[in-house]
C-alpha cells in the first residue's frame, strides 16, 4: 500500500505539479513545432510517454548497477552517464519510429523530422537526470517516467487544441504563429503553477 501511494504521489507530482513543459520548459522545440493540430500532437505525445516510461527504468538500472561505484564493476563510471543515457533514448526512439512508420504512415509523415528529434528532446534526457539527482528507486523511476510523459502529453494536447481554435480568432498579425503559442504556453504555465501548493500525499489521505 505504501509502495502504491508513493507511485501515485510521484506520478501526480510529475504530471501536474512539476510538469516538464510548463514548470521546467523542457522539450519546447517539438512542443511548439508539432502542436499545430491535435492529431499530430496526440501521436507525438504518446511517443514521448512510451520513450520516457521505457528509458527511465533502463537508465536507472544502468546508473545503479553499471555506473555507480557500488555497482557490479566496482568503479565510478558516472562520467559515461550522458553517453549511455542518450544511447538508450536513441534506441527507444528508433523503435518507436519504426512502429509508427509501419502502423500509421500518415502520422509518420506528418511528424516528419520531429519524431527522430525525440532523441535530443531535453525533456527525455532531463527526466533521467532528475531521476539520478533525486535518488529515485526503480518503482519511483517508473512512476516519474510515466508521470513526466503524461504531463508532456497533456501540455501538447492542450496547446494544440487551443491553437486549432484560435485559427478562427482575429489575432494581431504580429502575434500569429509562435508568438501566440508562447503567450498561451506562459498562461498555461501560470495556471499549472497554482498546483505547486498541493501536497500529493494529502490527496491520497496520508
Amino acid at each position: 500500500m505504501i509502495l502504491l501511494d508513493s507511485f501515485i504521489n510521484i506520478f501526480i507530482k510529475a504530471a501536474f505539479i512539476e510538469n516538464m513543459v510548463l514548470a521546467y520548459f523542457l522539450g519546447m522545440c517539438s512542443y511548439l513545432a508539432v502542436s499545430k493540430t491535435v492529431k499530430t500532437a496526440f501521436g507525438l505525445g504518446l511517443a514521448v510517454i512510451f520513450v520516457l516510461a521505457v528509458t527511465m527504468p533502463i537508465n536507472w538500472v544502468i546508473e545503479t548497477y553499471l555506473l555507480s561505484e557500488n555497482g557490479l564493476l566496482g568503479m565510478d563510471l558516472t562520467f559515461l552517464r550522458l553517453i549511455l543515457f542518450i544511447a538508450v533514448i536513441a534506441s527507444m526512439v528508433q523503435l518507436v519510429e519504426m512502429v509508427i512508420e509501419k502502423v500509421s504512415p500518415a502520422l509518420y509523415n506528418s511528424l516528419g523530422i520531429f519524431l527522430p528529434l525525440i532523441t535530443v528532446n531535453c525533456a527525455i534526457l532531463g527526466g533521467s537526470l532528475f531521476m539520478v539527482s533525486r535518488e529515485y528507486n526503480l518503482t519511483e523511476s517508473i512512476a516519474f517516467g510515466l508521470g513526466g510523459g503524461f504531463g508532456w502529453f497533456l501540455a501538447i494536447i492542450a496547446i494544440a487544441a487551443i491553437r486549432e481554435k484560435i485559427k478562427y480568432s482575429n489575432v494581431p498579425p504580429a502575434l500569429r504563429g509562435l508568438g501566440m503559442a508562447f503567450i498561451l504556453t506562459g498562461l498555461m504555465g501560470m495556471a499549472f503553477m497554482s498546483l505547486m501548493g498541493i501536497d500529493p500525499a494529502a490527496l491520497s489521505g496520508n
